[in-house]
């Protein structure tokens, strides 16, 4: 998927684990399908999972989540995270950092399966409060602190690009009220910075734990509003809303937000990772719906 991107492959992961942590040596040892672009994962016995960046640029996001993580769980968060375990030492063969996690049971959800999921919508709100009240001080810039502005010039050339598959105009009209809400009071709050289908876990038909922290840190909170667009639509969108109270600037911060994930990974993905890419047209999609 990335230029630069570390050859990874069921050998390579079964001599770092068999070397670095003889007891799990006896473990088997399986790939995981995912559209998750950051990490290779593999299941490690029936308790634990292995993750490994697949580029050095990205590397520092489990190094985030190895800091960071540990703070986070005590913080009375109503969904499941990610427990790590013990970090891996960069060796020839694999020259990042890696690492095992505790395995969180459940599944992502496909495409559509939370849309109107009233329930989910709640439950979700729920954690987002419930991060926002953990004290951001100390914490790492996190998405939203960047101003949108600053990428007015990449925005409007990805725009340009949608004929075709989506309305360059109806973009454009969202862009322009997402930079005219830009009046946000510079107050961080912590945002977890990627809430998409692909970072949730359903267990027993109920959203269970949210995913994948290397975007986390302190920043606007309209970031967090992304999954009014990313996973939910009708009455869930609406709760979603109501729960977390945003105004109506930050709600058009939001959308903008939403607009300029969808519009960035659709061009980055759309060979390499089509199933990623599907997921982003989708957002773009709803961010103009």
């Amino acid at each position: 998927m990335h230029a630069g991107q570390v050859a990874i492959g069921d050998a390579l992961v079964r001599r770092l684990v068999d070397a670095q942590f003889p007891r799990w040596a006896g473990l088997p040892l399986r790939a995981v399908r995912s559209a998750g672009t950051v990490n290779a994962i593999y299941r490690l016995g029936d308790e634990l999972a292995v993750r490994l960046p697949l580029v050095p640029s990205w590397a520092g996001d489990l190094e985030h989540e190895l800091a960071w993580l540990p703070r986070l769980a005590g913080a009375g968060l109503p969904l499941a995270i990610p427990e790590p375990v013990t970090a891996g030492e960069p060796v020839d063969e694999y020259p990042l950092r890696w690492a095992v996690y505790r395995w969180l049971d459940g599944a992502v959800p496909s495409a559509g399966a939370l849309a109107d999921d009233v329930d989910a919508a709640a439950r979700l709100a729920g954690f987002v409060r419930a991060l926002r009240d953990v004290a951001p001080h100390g914490a790492p810039p996190g998405k939203g602190e960047r101003l949108l502005a600053a990428d007015d010039d990449a925005v409007r050339a990805a725009i340009a690009t949608l004929d075709g598959t989506a309305d360059p105009a109806a973009a454009t009209v969202v862009w322009d009220d997402a930079l005219a809400a830009e009046t946000w009071d510079g107050r961080t709050v912590w945002v977890h910075g990627d809430l998409l289908p692909v970072n949730l876990l359903i267990a027993g038909g109920s959203l269970s734990a949210v995913l994948d922290f290397g975007a986390s840190g302190s920043g606007d909170g309209a970031y967090d509003l992304l999954p009014a667009w990313s996973v939910f639509t009708g009455a869930a969108r609406d709760t979603y809303r109501a729960e977390l109270a945003p105004d109506d600037d930050a709600w058009a911060r939001g959308r903008g937000y939403a607009l300029v994930k969808g519009l960035m990974a659709v061009q980055y993905y759309r060979e390499t990772n089509p199933a990623f890419a599907a997921l982003a047209g989708r957002l773009i999609d709803a961010a103009l719906a």
